[in-house]
Protein backbone atom coordinates (compact mmCIF):
# COMPACT_ATOMS: atom_id res chain seq x y z
CA UNK A 1 0.00 0.00 0.00
CA UNK A 2 2.65 2.26 0.91
CA UNK A 3 4.29 1.40 -2.33
CA UNK A 4 1.10 2.18 -4.22
CA UNK A 5 0.65 5.29 -2.19
CA UNK A 6 4.20 6.35 -2.97
CA UNK A 7 3.68 5.58 -6.65
CA UNK A 8 0.52 7.66 -6.86
CA UNK A 9 2.13 10.42 -4.92
CA UNK A 10 5.08 10.35 -7.32
CA UNK A 11 2.79 10.29 -10.34
CA UNK A 12 0.79 13.22 -9.07
CA UNK A 13 3.95 15.12 -8.26
CA UNK A 14 5.30 14.42 -11.77
CA UNK A 15 2.04 15.54 -13.39
CA UNK A 16 1.98 18.64 -11.26
CA UNK A 17 5.62 19.34 -12.30
CA UNK A 18 4.80 18.86 -15.94
CA UNK A 19 1.76 21.14 -15.73
CA UNK A 20 3.77 23.72 -13.83
CA UNK A 21 6.59 23.58 -16.39
CA UNK A 22 4.18 23.97 -19.26
CA UNK A 23 2.47 26.94 -17.60
CA UNK A 24 5.82 28.53 -16.84
CA UNK A 25 7.07 27.94 -20.42
CA UNK A 26 3.91 29.52 -21.88
CA UNK A 27 4.34 32.54 -19.64
CA UNK A 28 7.99 32.93 -20.69
CA UNK A 29 7.07 32.53 -24.35
CA UNK A 30 4.33 35.11 -24.10
CA UNK A 31 6.67 37.52 -22.41
CA UNK A 32 9.31 37.00 -25.14
CA UNK A 33 6.67 37.52 -27.83
CA UNK A 34 5.59 40.75 -26.25
CA UNK A 35 9.24 41.88 -26.17
CA UNK A 36 9.80 41.20 -30.00
CA UNK A 37 6.58 42.93 -30.97
CA UNK A 38 7.63 45.94 -28.96
CA UNK A 39 10.97 46.07 -30.81
CA UNK A 40 9.29 45.72 -34.17
CA UNK A 41 6.88 48.45 -33.28
CA UNK A 42 9.73 50.77 -32.25
CA UNK A 43 11.58 50.02 -35.49
CA UNK A 44 8.46 50.74 -37.52
CA UNK A 45 8.07 54.07 -35.78
CA UNK A 46 11.68 54.94 -36.49
CA UNK A 47 11.26 53.94 -40.13
CA UNK A 48 8.20 56.10 -40.44
CA UNK A 49 10.05 59.04 -38.90
CA UNK A 50 12.99 58.56 -41.27
CA UNK A 51 10.71 58.29 -44.28
CA UNK A 52 8.96 61.50 -43.25
CA UNK A 53 12.36 63.25 -42.94
CA UNK A 54 13.52 61.92 -46.32
CA UNK A 55 10.26 62.97 -47.88
CA UNK A 56 10.55 66.45 -46.40
CA UNK A 57 14.16 66.72 -47.56
CA UNK A 58 13.18 65.58 -51.08
CA UNK A 59 10.37 68.11 -51.14
CA UNK A 60 12.83 70.86 -50.10
CA UNK A 61 15.30 69.85 -52.86
CA UNK A 62 12.53 69.71 -55.42
CA UNK A 63 11.36 73.17 -54.41
CA UNK A 64 14.93 74.50 -54.60
CA UNK A 65 15.51 72.94 -58.04
CA UNK A 66 12.26 74.36 -59.25
CA UNK A 67 13.19 77.82 -57.98
CA UNK A 68 16.66 77.58 -59.60
CA UNK A 69 15.10 76.49 -62.88
CA UNK A 70 12.66 79.37 -62.77
CA UNK A 71 15.52 81.79 -61.99
CA UNK A 72 17.62 80.48 -64.94
CA UNK A 73 14.59 80.66 -67.18
CA UNK A 74 14.03 84.29 -66.16
CA UNK A 75 17.71 85.09 -66.92
CA UNK A 76 17.51 83.41 -70.34
CA UNK A 77 14.35 85.29 -71.09
CA UNK A 78 16.05 88.54 -70.08
CA UNK A 79 19.07 87.76 -72.34
CA UNK A 80 16.80 86.86 -75.23
CA UNK A 81 14.88 90.03 -74.65
CA UNK A 82 18.05 92.14 -74.79
CA UNK A 83 19.26 90.32 -77.90
CA UNK A 84 15.89 90.87 -79.51
CA UNK A 85 16.10 94.57 -78.71
CA UNK A 86 19.61 94.80 -80.23
CA UNK A 87 18.49 92.84 -83.28
CA UNK A 88 15.51 95.10 -83.75
CA UNK A 89 17.82 98.12 -83.43
CA UNK A 90 20.19 96.71 -86.05
CA UNK A 91 17.32 95.90 -88.35
CA UNK A 92 16.12 99.45 -87.93
CA UNK A 93 19.61 100.80 -88.78
CA UNK A 94 19.84 98.52 -91.82
CA UNK A 95 16.44 99.72 -92.97
CA UNK A 96 17.59 103.31 -92.55
CA UNK A 97 20.79 102.65 -94.49
CA UNK A 98 18.87 100.84 -97.21
CA UNK A 99 16.53 103.75 -97.43
CA UNK A 100 19.52 106.13 -97.66
CA UNK A 101 21.19 103.99 -100.34
CA UNK A 102 17.99 103.88 -102.30
CA UNK A 103 17.86 107.66 -102.14
CA UNK A 104 21.49 107.92 -103.24
CA UNK A 105 20.87 105.50 -106.11
CA UNK A 106 17.88 107.49 -107.30
CA UNK A 107 19.95 110.67 -107.04
CA UNK A 108 22.81 109.11 -109.07
CA UNK A 109 20.41 107.84 -111.72
CA UNK A 110 18.92 111.30 -111.99
CA UNK A 111 22.37 112.88 -112.32
CA UNK A 112 23.38 110.26 -114.92
CA UNK A 113 20.30 111.07 -116.96
CA UNK A 114 21.08 114.76 -116.70
CA UNK A 115 24.68 114.17 -117.82
CA UNK A 116 23.44 112.04 -120.70
CA UNK A 117 21.07 114.77 -121.78
CA UNK A 118 23.81 117.41 -121.50
CA UNK A 119 26.17 115.25 -123.55
CA UNK A 120 23.49 114.73 -126.19
CA UNK A 121 22.89 118.45 -126.36
CA UNK A 122 26.65 119.08 -126.64
CA UNK A 123 26.93 116.55 -129.49
CA UNK A 124 24.02 118.22 -131.26
CA UNK A 125 25.59 121.65 -130.82
CA UNK A 126 28.91 120.31 -132.12
CA UNK A 127 27.25 118.89 -135.21
CA UNK A 128 25.36 122.14 -135.81
CA UNK A 129 28.52 124.20 -135.37
CA UNK A 130 30.42 121.97 -137.81
CA UNK A 131 27.60 122.27 -140.32
CA UNK A 132 27.57 126.05 -139.87
CA UNK A 133 31.34 126.22 -140.34
CA UNK A 134 31.15 124.07 -143.46
CA UNK A 135 28.44 126.36 -144.91
CA UNK A 136 30.42 129.50 -144.11
CA UNK A 137 33.77 128.17 -145.36
CA UNK A 138 32.43 126.18 -148.25
CA UNK A 139 34.61 123.25 -147.20
CA UNK A 140 33.74 119.91 -145.73
CA UNK A 141 35.19 118.79 -142.44
CA UNK A 142 37.81 116.56 -144.06
CA UNK A 143 38.78 119.23 -146.56
CA UNK A 144 39.15 121.82 -143.80
CA UNK A 145 41.21 119.40 -141.76
CA UNK A 146 43.54 118.64 -144.67
CA UNK A 147 43.92 122.35 -145.47
CA UNK A 148 44.63 123.21 -141.85
CA UNK A 149 47.23 120.47 -141.55
CA UNK A 150 48.85 121.60 -144.78
CA UNK A 151 49.05 125.20 -143.58
CA UNK A 152 50.37 124.14 -140.18
CA UNK A 153 52.92 121.88 -141.83
CA UNK A 154 54.06 124.67 -144.10
CA UNK A 155 54.25 127.24 -141.30
CA UNK A 156 55.96 124.94 -138.82
CA UNK A 157 57.99 122.73 -141.12
CA UNK A 158 61.25 123.47 -139.36
CA UNK A 159 59.70 122.91 -135.98
CA UNK A 160 58.31 119.58 -137.15
CA UNK A 161 61.72 118.53 -138.40
CA UNK A 162 63.26 119.41 -135.04
CA UNK A 163 60.47 117.60 -133.23
CA UNK A 164 60.98 114.47 -135.32
CA UNK A 165 64.74 114.65 -134.71
CA UNK A 166 64.10 115.06 -131.01
CA UNK A 167 61.75 112.07 -130.99
CA UNK A 168 64.36 110.00 -132.81
CA UNK A 169 67.02 111.05 -130.31
CA UNK A 170 64.74 110.26 -127.40
CA UNK A 171 64.01 106.89 -128.97
CA UNK A 172 67.72 106.11 -129.21
CA UNK A 173 68.23 107.27 -125.63
CA UNK A 174 65.37 105.09 -124.47
CA UNK A 175 66.87 102.09 -126.27
CA UNK A 176 70.27 102.76 -124.72
CA UNK A 177 68.65 103.17 -121.32
CA UNK A 178 66.80 99.88 -121.73
CA UNK A 179 70.04 98.16 -122.78
CA UNK A 180 71.82 99.54 -119.72
CA UNK A 181 68.97 98.35 -117.51
CA UNK A 182 69.15 94.84 -118.96
CA UNK A 183 72.92 94.64 -118.51
CA UNK A 184 72.74 96.16 -115.02
CA UNK A 185 70.07 93.69 -113.93
CA UNK A 186 72.10 90.79 -115.33
CA UNK A 187 75.26 91.93 -113.52
CA UNK A 188 73.42 92.52 -110.24
CA UNK A 189 71.64 89.17 -110.37
CA UNK A 190 74.93 87.37 -110.89
CA UNK A 191 77.80 88.33 -108.60
CA UNK A 192 80.91 86.17 -108.35
CA UNK A 193 83.90 87.13 -106.27
CA UNK A 194 87.11 87.69 -108.22
CA UNK A 195 90.58 86.65 -107.19
CA UNK A 196 93.27 87.96 -109.45
CA UNK A 197 95.63 85.11 -110.38
CA UNK A 198 99.32 85.57 -109.60
CA UNK A 199 102.35 83.86 -111.14
CA UNK A 200 103.60 82.07 -108.01
CA UNK A 201 102.39 79.34 -105.67
CA UNK A 202 103.62 78.69 -102.13
CA UNK A 203 104.13 75.21 -100.73
CA UNK A 204 104.24 74.83 -96.95
CA UNK A 205 106.97 72.59 -95.50
CA UNK A 206 106.75 70.63 -92.23
CA UNK A 207 110.21 71.92 -91.34
CA UNK A 208 113.09 73.87 -92.84
CA UNK A 209 115.19 70.68 -92.92
CA UNK A 210 113.29 69.61 -96.04
CA UNK A 211 114.68 72.55 -98.02
CA UNK A 212 118.10 70.92 -98.22
CA UNK A 213 116.61 67.58 -99.26
CA UNK A 214 114.48 69.27 -101.94
CA UNK A 215 117.59 71.02 -103.32
CA UNK A 216 119.54 67.77 -103.24
CA UNK A 217 123.20 67.12 -103.68
CA UNK A 218 124.65 69.84 -105.93
CA UNK A 219 121.06 70.87 -106.73
CA UNK A 220 120.16 67.67 -108.59
CA UNK A 221 116.70 67.30 -107.08
CA UNK A 222 115.61 70.86 -107.69
CA UNK A 223 116.96 70.83 -111.26
CA UNK A 224 115.09 67.60 -111.99
CA UNK A 225 111.86 69.02 -110.64
CA UNK A 226 112.28 72.24 -112.64
CA UNK A 227 113.09 70.32 -115.80
CA UNK A 228 110.13 67.95 -115.53
CA UNK A 229 107.53 70.56 -114.58
CA UNK A 230 108.80 73.70 -116.32
CA UNK A 231 108.54 75.86 -113.18
CA UNK A 232 111.13 77.76 -111.18
CA UNK A 233 111.57 76.51 -107.63
CA UNK A 234 112.59 79.35 -105.32
CA UNK A 235 114.11 78.33 -102.00
CA UNK A 236 114.74 81.45 -99.92
CA UNK A 237 114.82 82.42 -96.27
CA UNK A 238 111.04 82.31 -95.89
CA UNK A 239 110.49 79.92 -92.98
CA UNK A 240 108.91 76.53 -93.69
CA UNK A 241 107.90 77.28 -97.27
CA UNK A 242 109.17 77.34 -100.82
CA UNK A 243 107.84 79.22 -103.86
CA UNK A 244 106.97 77.84 -107.30
CA UNK A 245 107.06 80.46 -110.07
CA UNK A 246 105.57 80.09 -113.55
CA UNK A 247 103.19 82.00 -115.81
CA UNK A 248 101.40 78.71 -116.53
CA UNK A 249 99.04 77.79 -113.64
CA UNK A 250 98.80 74.22 -114.93
CA UNK A 251 102.55 73.71 -114.58
CA UNK A 252 102.51 75.25 -111.10
CA UNK A 253 99.69 72.91 -110.07
CA UNK A 254 101.57 69.83 -111.33
CA UNK A 255 104.77 70.92 -109.56
CA UNK A 256 102.92 71.67 -106.33
CA UNK A 257 101.09 68.33 -106.37
CA UNK A 258 104.31 66.44 -107.11
CA UNK A 259 106.18 68.23 -104.33
CA UNK A 260 103.46 67.45 -101.79
CA UNK A 261 103.55 63.77 -102.82
CA UNK A 262 107.35 63.72 -102.47
CA UNK A 263 107.19 65.15 -98.96
CA UNK A 264 104.56 62.57 -98.01
CA UNK A 265 106.71 59.76 -99.43
CA UNK A 266 109.89 61.03 -97.80
CA UNK A 267 112.24 59.72 -100.52
CA UNK A 268 113.31 62.79 -102.50
CA UNK A 269 115.61 61.77 -105.36
CA UNK A 270 115.55 62.22 -109.16
CA UNK A 271 113.98 58.82 -109.90
CA UNK A 272 111.27 59.35 -107.29
CA UNK A 273 110.70 62.91 -108.57
CA UNK A 274 110.00 61.56 -112.07
CA UNK A 275 107.54 59.04 -110.63
CA UNK A 276 105.69 61.63 -108.53
CA UNK A 277 105.55 64.14 -111.40
CA UNK A 278 103.82 61.51 -113.56
CA UNK A 279 101.37 60.78 -110.72
CA UNK A 280 100.76 64.52 -110.31
CA UNK A 281 100.01 64.88 -114.04
CA UNK A 282 97.38 62.12 -113.82
CA UNK A 283 95.87 63.69 -110.71
CA UNK A 284 95.76 67.15 -112.28
CA UNK A 285 94.16 65.64 -115.41
CA UNK A 286 91.45 64.24 -113.16
CA UNK A 287 91.03 67.68 -111.55
CA UNK A 288 90.72 69.22 -115.03
CA UNK A 289 87.89 66.84 -115.95
CA UNK A 290 86.14 67.52 -112.65
CA UNK A 291 86.46 71.28 -113.18
CA UNK A 292 84.89 70.99 -116.65
CA UNK A 293 82.05 68.81 -115.38
CA UNK A 294 81.43 71.18 -112.46
CA UNK A 295 81.20 74.15 -114.86
CA UNK A 296 78.69 72.34 -117.09
CA UNK A 297 76.67 71.24 -114.07
CA UNK A 298 76.54 74.80 -112.76
CA UNK A 299 75.23 76.01 -116.13
CA UNK A 300 72.79 73.12 -116.55
CA UNK A 301 74.46 71.94 -119.78
CA UNK A 302 74.72 68.15 -120.17
CA UNK A 303 75.07 67.47 -123.92
CA UNK A 304 78.68 68.45 -124.68
CA UNK A 305 81.23 65.82 -125.73
CA UNK A 306 83.73 64.53 -123.19
CA UNK A 307 86.64 66.03 -125.15
CA UNK A 308 85.10 69.49 -125.04
CA UNK A 309 84.48 69.06 -121.30
CA UNK A 310 88.15 68.23 -120.79
CA UNK A 311 89.28 71.30 -122.77
CA UNK A 312 86.84 73.45 -120.80
CA UNK A 313 88.32 72.15 -117.54
CA UNK A 314 91.82 73.13 -118.71
CA UNK A 315 90.67 76.75 -118.68
CA UNK A 316 90.63 76.52 -114.87
CA UNK A 317 94.42 76.63 -115.14
CA UNK A 318 94.59 79.48 -117.67
CA UNK A 319 94.53 83.20 -116.92
CA UNK A 320 93.93 86.35 -118.94
CA UNK A 321 95.28 89.57 -117.39
CA UNK A 322 95.23 87.74 -114.08
CA UNK A 323 91.58 86.67 -114.50
CA UNK A 324 90.84 82.95 -114.35
CA UNK A 325 89.51 82.04 -117.81
CA UNK A 326 87.06 79.34 -116.63
CA UNK A 327 85.59 81.62 -113.96
CA UNK A 328 85.35 84.37 -116.59
CA UNK A 329 83.56 81.99 -119.01
CA UNK A 330 81.09 80.78 -116.38
CA UNK A 331 80.29 84.36 -115.40
CA UNK A 332 79.78 85.25 -119.06
CA UNK A 333 77.44 82.29 -119.50
CA UNK A 334 75.28 83.40 -116.55
CA UNK A 335 75.12 87.00 -117.77
CA UNK A 336 74.45 85.95 -121.40
CA UNK A 337 71.62 83.66 -120.32
CA UNK A 338 69.91 86.40 -118.31
CA UNK A 339 70.28 89.00 -121.08
CA UNK A 340 69.04 86.56 -123.72
CA UNK A 341 65.97 85.82 -121.65
CA UNK A 342 65.25 89.56 -121.24
CA UNK A 343 65.69 90.17 -124.99
CA UNK A 344 63.79 87.11 -126.16
CA UNK A 345 66.87 85.50 -127.76
CA UNK A 346 67.89 81.84 -127.63
CA UNK A 347 69.01 81.36 -124.02
CA UNK A 348 70.66 77.97 -124.62
CA UNK A 349 72.75 79.21 -127.57
CA UNK A 350 73.80 82.36 -125.69
CA UNK A 351 74.88 80.38 -122.61
CA UNK A 352 76.85 77.78 -124.57
CA UNK A 353 78.42 80.40 -126.85
CA UNK A 354 79.61 82.38 -123.82
CA UNK A 355 80.85 79.33 -121.92
CA UNK A 356 82.86 78.08 -124.94
CA UNK A 357 84.00 81.46 -126.31
CA UNK A 358 87.58 81.03 -125.02
CA UNK A 359 87.86 77.26 -125.52
CA UNK A 360 90.77 77.88 -127.91
CA UNK A 361 92.88 79.21 -125.02
CA UNK A 362 93.07 75.64 -123.70
CA UNK A 363 95.49 74.77 -126.55
CA UNK A 364 96.70 78.10 -127.96
CA UNK A 365 100.05 77.72 -126.15
CA UNK A 366 100.54 74.34 -127.82
CA UNK A 367 99.13 74.95 -131.32
CA UNK A 368 99.77 77.98 -133.51
CA UNK A 369 96.82 80.27 -134.20
CA UNK A 370 94.52 82.71 -132.41
CA UNK A 371 92.29 81.33 -129.71
CA UNK A 372 89.21 82.29 -131.75
CA UNK A 373 90.33 80.27 -134.80
CA UNK A 374 91.40 77.37 -132.61
CA UNK A 375 88.09 77.52 -130.76
CA UNK A 376 86.08 77.45 -134.00
CA UNK A 377 88.07 74.44 -135.24
CA UNK A 378 87.61 72.56 -131.96
CA UNK A 379 83.86 73.15 -131.87
CA UNK A 380 83.44 72.14 -135.53
CA UNK A 381 85.54 69.03 -134.98
CA UNK A 382 83.29 67.80 -132.18
CA UNK A 383 80.03 68.64 -133.96
CA UNK A 384 78.91 71.64 -131.91
CA UNK A 385 75.88 73.47 -133.35
CA UNK A 386 76.75 76.14 -135.92
CA UNK A 387 74.57 78.69 -134.06
CA UNK A 388 76.82 78.33 -131.00
CA UNK A 389 79.95 78.83 -133.13
CA UNK A 390 78.48 82.00 -134.69
CA UNK A 391 77.63 83.26 -131.20
CA UNK A 392 81.20 82.84 -129.89
CA UNK A 393 83.30 83.82 -132.89
CA UNK A 394 82.46 87.55 -132.81
CA UNK A 395 83.42 88.39 -129.23
CA UNK A 396 86.60 90.16 -130.43
CA UNK A 397 84.86 91.40 -133.61
CA UNK A 398 87.14 89.27 -135.80
CA UNK A 399 83.94 87.98 -137.42
CA UNK A 400 80.76 89.93 -138.20
CA UNK A 401 77.85 89.75 -135.78
CA UNK A 402 75.71 87.10 -137.46
CA UNK A 403 73.06 86.51 -134.79
CA UNK A 404 71.50 88.31 -131.82
CA UNK A 405 73.29 85.84 -129.55
CA UNK A 406 76.67 87.00 -130.92
CA UNK A 407 75.93 90.55 -129.73
CA UNK A 408 74.90 89.20 -126.32
CA UNK A 409 78.09 87.13 -125.92
CA UNK A 410 80.26 90.13 -126.87
CA UNK A 411 78.44 92.36 -124.38
CA UNK A 412 78.80 89.75 -121.62
CA UNK A 413 82.53 89.47 -122.39
CA UNK A 414 82.95 93.23 -121.99
CA UNK A 415 80.94 93.23 -118.75
CA UNK A 416 82.87 90.36 -117.18
CA UNK A 417 86.29 91.61 -118.23
CA UNK A 418 85.52 95.19 -117.24
CA UNK A 419 84.09 94.38 -113.82
CA UNK A 420 86.17 96.17 -111.16
CA UNK A 421 88.66 93.78 -109.62
CA UNK A 422 88.28 91.17 -112.34
CA UNK A 423 91.59 91.86 -114.03
CA UNK A 424 94.90 92.71 -112.49
CA UNK A 425 95.58 95.90 -114.44
CA UNK A 426 92.50 97.53 -112.82
CA UNK A 427 92.91 96.15 -109.30
CA UNK A 428 95.06 99.01 -108.01
CA UNK A 429 92.63 101.68 -109.19
CA UNK A 430 89.72 99.65 -107.89
CA UNK A 431 91.23 99.18 -104.40
CA UNK A 432 92.29 102.83 -104.28
CA UNK A 433 88.73 103.97 -105.03
CA UNK A 434 87.34 101.75 -102.27
CA UNK A 435 89.88 103.09 -99.78
CA UNK A 436 89.05 106.68 -100.77
CA UNK A 437 85.35 105.99 -100.29
CA UNK A 438 85.89 104.69 -96.76
CA UNK A 439 88.30 107.55 -95.96
CA UNK A 440 85.71 110.16 -96.98
CA UNK A 441 83.01 108.41 -94.94
CA UNK A 442 85.18 108.13 -91.84
CA UNK A 443 86.10 111.83 -92.03
CA UNK A 444 82.60 112.86 -90.87
CA UNK A 445 81.87 113.34 -87.19
CA UNK A 446 79.71 110.70 -85.55
CA UNK A 447 80.72 107.89 -87.92
CA UNK A 448 81.54 104.66 -86.10
CA UNK A 449 82.74 102.60 -89.09
CA UNK A 450 82.16 102.33 -92.83
CA UNK A 451 82.41 99.65 -95.52
CA UNK A 452 82.61 100.01 -99.30
CA UNK A 453 80.62 97.12 -100.81
CA UNK A 454 79.08 95.98 -104.11
CA UNK A 455 82.29 96.67 -106.05
CA UNK A 456 82.32 100.26 -104.82
CA UNK A 457 78.75 101.00 -105.90
CA UNK A 458 77.61 101.36 -102.28
CA UNK A 459 79.17 102.79 -99.12
CA UNK A 460 77.54 101.57 -95.90
CA UNK A 461 78.11 103.84 -92.87
CA UNK A 462 77.32 102.93 -89.25
CA UNK A 463 76.98 105.96 -86.94
CA UNK A 464 76.90 106.45 -83.18
CA UNK A 465 73.17 106.64 -82.30
CA UNK A 466 73.82 108.91 -79.31
CA UNK A 467 75.57 111.46 -81.55
CA UNK A 468 73.50 111.22 -84.75
CA UNK A 469 69.70 111.31 -84.60
CA UNK A 470 67.37 110.35 -87.45
CA UNK A 471 67.30 113.83 -88.99
CA UNK A 472 71.07 114.19 -88.83
CA UNK A 473 71.41 110.77 -90.47
CA UNK A 474 69.57 112.06 -93.55
CA UNK A 475 71.67 115.23 -93.56
CA UNK A 476 74.86 113.17 -93.19
CA UNK A 477 73.94 111.02 -96.19
CA UNK A 478 73.38 114.12 -98.36
CA UNK A 479 76.60 115.82 -97.25
CA UNK A 480 78.58 112.63 -97.79
CA UNK A 481 77.11 112.14 -101.29
CA UNK A 482 78.03 115.72 -102.24
CA UNK A 483 81.59 115.27 -100.97
CA UNK A 484 82.00 112.01 -102.90
CA UNK A 485 80.74 113.72 -106.07
CA UNK A 486 83.21 116.58 -105.67
CA UNK A 487 86.31 114.56 -104.70
CA UNK A 488 86.09 111.21 -106.53
CA UNK A 489 85.82 110.10 -110.14
CA UNK A 490 83.83 106.92 -110.66
CA UNK A 491 81.55 105.26 -113.24
CA UNK A 492 77.82 105.09 -112.62
CA UNK A 493 76.56 106.05 -109.20
CA UNK A 494 77.39 105.29 -105.58
CA UNK A 495 74.68 104.59 -103.00
CA UNK A 496 75.35 106.25 -99.64
CA UNK A 497 73.62 104.15 -96.96
CA UNK A 498 73.71 105.64 -93.43
CA UNK A 499 72.61 103.17 -90.73
CA UNK A 500 71.66 104.30 -87.22
CA UNK A 501 71.06 101.44 -84.80
CA UNK A 502 70.21 101.51 -81.11
CA UNK A 503 70.65 98.41 -78.96
CA UNK A 504 69.54 97.85 -75.39
CA UNK A 505 71.56 95.18 -73.52
CA UNK A 506 71.09 93.92 -69.97
CA UNK A 507 72.25 90.80 -68.15
CA UNK A 508 70.13 88.51 -65.96
CA UNK A 509 72.18 87.28 -62.99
Amino acid sequence: MELIYLSLTGALALAAGIVSGYIIRQLVAKKNANSIEAKIKVQLEEAKNQSREVLLEAKDKAVKILEDTKSQERERLAILSRQEERLNLQIKKVDQKESGLESIRENLERQANEIKNIRQEADNLKIKSQEALEQVSGLSREEAKAKLLSEVEEDHKNELILAVAKLEKNRVEELEKKAREIMTVAVQRYARSHISEITTSTVALPSDDLKGRIIGKEGRNIRTLEKLTGVEVIVDETPESITLSSFDPLRREIAKTALIKLMADGRIQPAKIEEKVEEAKKEVTKKIMEAGEAALYEMGIFDLPKEVTMLLGRLAFRTSYGQNVLVHSIEMAHISGMMAKELGANVEVAKKGALLHDIGKAVDHEIEGTHIELGRKILKKYGIDEAIIRAMESHHEDYPFATPESFIVTAADAISAGRPGARRDTVENYVKRLNNLETIANSFSGVERSYAISAGREIRIFVHPEKIDDLKAFQLAKEMARKIESELKYPGEIKVNVIRETRAVEYAK
